[in-house]
C-alpha cells in the first residue's frame, strides 16, 4: 500500500499539510506531507518572517485566519497564547509552527524538524530530521536519533545514537557507521557529517512514544538528566551511558 504522509499539530486539531485524496490526489513524494490542506495558508519564512525562495530552509508559519478547529486561545491566559504563537515576529502577525521546514520547486514541503531542534555548526544552519532521514534510509538501521551537542570548535555538532536491525552482528558495526556517515556526506554534505555513531539497544522515549533527546544530550555533555517520570524504561539511559562511555574509551 502506499504511504501517505501528512503534517499536523496538537493545536491544529486535523492535517495542516497533507496530499488531499479526495479532492486531489497529487503525485507522492516519499517522506513529504505535500501541500497545505484546504484552509490553510503555510509558507517558510526567515528569522524576520519574510518569505523565503523556494528550496531555502526556514520556519514554517501559518497566515491568519487560522482554519476552522484550530487553538484559538489558552484557557484563561490569552496573551500566553499570543506570545507564543503571534508575537515572534517584530513587524508581521504570522503563526509560528514552531517547525523547520523547506519548500521545494514544486511546492511540495519537508519538515525538518523542531525549530528549536536545529543545531548550528560552523555557522551552518542544520536541522536534524533532514540527518535522520538520510541515516534511516540505511539498511541497517531500525531507528535513529539525531541531537546537537557542544563543541568548542564549531559550536555544536551531530550526535547520532542508532538501534540496529536485529540481524546486524556487532562486528559488522563499524562498517555500517562509516557506510552511514558516508551516506551524510554524499546527500547533505560533509558539515553535516558525524563524528560519532554510537549503537544501542532501545532509545529512551516517554510512555507516549516520544524519543528523550534532552535525556541522551544531558548524558553526552555529562549534564543533569533531569525529570524521568515518563520515561518508558530506565534501563535505556543507562544502555545510552554505555554505548557513549565505551566510544569515549576508544577516543
Amino acid at each position: 500500500m502506499p504511504v501517505i504522509d501528512h503534517y499536523w499539530q496538537t493545536e491544529s486539531g486535523w492535517a495542516m499539510l497533507a496530499n488531499s485524496v479526495g479532492i486531489e490526489h497529487l503525485p507522492i513524494k516519499a517522506g513529504s506531507p505535500t501541500m497545505p490542506a484546504v484552509g490553510h495558508h503555510l509558507e517558510v519564512v526567515d528569522g524576520d518572517g519574510n518569505p523565503l525562495p523556494r528550496g531555502e530552509k526556514g520556519l514554517l508559519v501559518e497566515h491568519g485566519p487560522l482554519a476552522p478547529g484550530m487553538l484559538q486561545t489558552i484557557w484563561g491566559d490569552d496573551n500566553r497564547y499570543l506570545n507564543s504563537y503571534w508575537r515572534h515576529f517584530k513587524d508581521q502577525q504570522l503563526y509560528l509552527t514552531g517547525d523547520y521546514a523547506i519548500q521545494d520547486a514544486d511546492g511540495y514541503f519537508w519538515m525538518l524538524g523542531r525549530s528549536d531542534e536545529v543545531i548550528n555548526v560552523s555557522g551552518h544552519r542544520l536541522g536534524t530530521r533532514e540527518i535522520e532521514e538520510v541515516l534511516s534510509s540505511h539498511p541497517a538501521a531500525a531507528e535513529v536519533s539525531v541531537i546537537g551537542v557542544k563543541d568548542e570548535l564549531r559550536g555544536e555538532v551531530p550526535l547520532v545514537v542508532a538501534v540496529l536491525k536485529q540481524h546486524i552482528a556487532p562486528a559488522d558495526e563499524d562498517n555500517v557507521a562509516q557506510e552511514m556517515k558516508e551516506m551524510v556526506r554524499q546527500r547533505i554534505g560533509a558539515i553535516a557529517t558525524p563524528n560519532n555513531i554510537h549503537f544501542v539497544n532501545m532509545l529512551p522515549k516517554t510512555r507516549s512514544g516520544k524519543i528523550m533527546r534532552r535525556v541522551m544530550r544531558a548524558v553526552y555533555q555529562g549534564d543533569e538528566i533531569g525529570d524521568l517520570s515518563t520515561i518508558e524504561e530506565d534501563a535505556t539511559v543507562d544502555m545510552v551511558r554505555e554505548a557513549i562511555d565505551a566510544m569515549r574509551s576508544q577516543l
